[in-house]
């Protein structure tokens, strides 16, 4: 099952596996309930009519997106290569308690399509793959979608309490193109970069490469915050680009989880 998000001429409406869901329907009462409950409702709500229009985030504007960092070695690898201070990252990957920050409320999240942004003080900007799940108000998983958590590399490496600025801006954010309910034990993530119609970079990664499971990072989030809405949490990335790559302007990115695919272009 998958929820997908799209624009209509009367607003934002969600669809189920492609058919459309009661127009002006919010799934933020829904996300109170365990994931088999909601797939009860879905179905029960669900007509036989296809949803037609451009696809949206599917995220409802007061959601918030978090995330996690240096979860998979070649992130930790990459992040002490950038960093001025490198220690840092070498110590989080082996603590217990993970990186955790907030990354973006619903409505600055861009949509398939849509553009995301390097920083205009950035020189070295690249994206971070990463799988995104859907988490309920009880800290339970609905669901996934895909991830692109912007990073100025070298606004974190100078600092890394500069991370909000590394990581939190307009553009920053992308999720797409739908949340597929339910999680298999192990997904595979993929990216490739285009630059004028030819591939500058391509990579790959798998869940199972994570340092952490999904779990520890889901209890460390809702040990001291709350949220009745539910939550986005991305879950960090095995995919880096080479040091002396950077996103330019027309860059377009592929992002794959399993078979859902989010693409973005690097606007101005």
């Amino acid at each position: 099952m998958v929820l997908s998000r799209h624009m209509t001429s009367v607003g934002p409406r969600w669809a189920l596996d492609g058919r459309w869901l009661p127009q002006g329907l919010s799934l933020t009462p829904l996300l109170a309930l365990p994931l088999a409950r909601l797939q009860e409702a879905l179905r029960a709500l669900v007509s036989e009519e296809p949803a037609e229009g451009p696809v949206l985030a599917p995220v409802e504007a007061d959601w918030e997106v978090w995330a996690s960092g240096v979860t998979y070695r070649r992130s930790r690898e990459a992040r002490e290569r950038e960093s001025v201070v490198k220690d840092v990252y070498e110590r989080v990957y082996e603590a217990e308690r993970p990186e955790l920050f907030f990354k973006a409320v619903g409505w600055r999240v861009v949509g398939p399509g849509g553009g995301v942004r390097v920083r205009q003080d950035s020189h070295w900007t690249v994206p971070e793959p990463e799988v995104a799940l859907l988490v309920n108000a009880r800290g339970e998983i609905m669901g996934y979608t895909v991830g692109n958590d912007m990073s100025a590399r070298d606004i974190e490496g100078e600092n890394p309490l500069y991370l909000p600025q590394a990581k939190v801006y307009e553009g920053a954010c992308a999720l797409g193109p739908g949340i597929r309910l339910g999680l298999p034990t192990f997904l595979r993530v993929r990216m490739e970069i285009l630059r004028e119609e030819s591939r500058v970079f391509y990579g790959e990664s798998s869940t199972e490469e994570m340092h952490r499971t999904f779990q520890d990072l889901i209890s460390w989030l809702f040990r001291e915050l709350s949220f009745p809405k539910g939550v986005y949490l991305m879950t960090g990335t095995g995919i880096v680009p080479p040091d002396e790559f950077s996103l330019r302007t027309g860059d377009r990115i592929r992002i794959w989880v399993e078979d859902l695919c989010l693409e973005n272009t690097v606007e101005a």
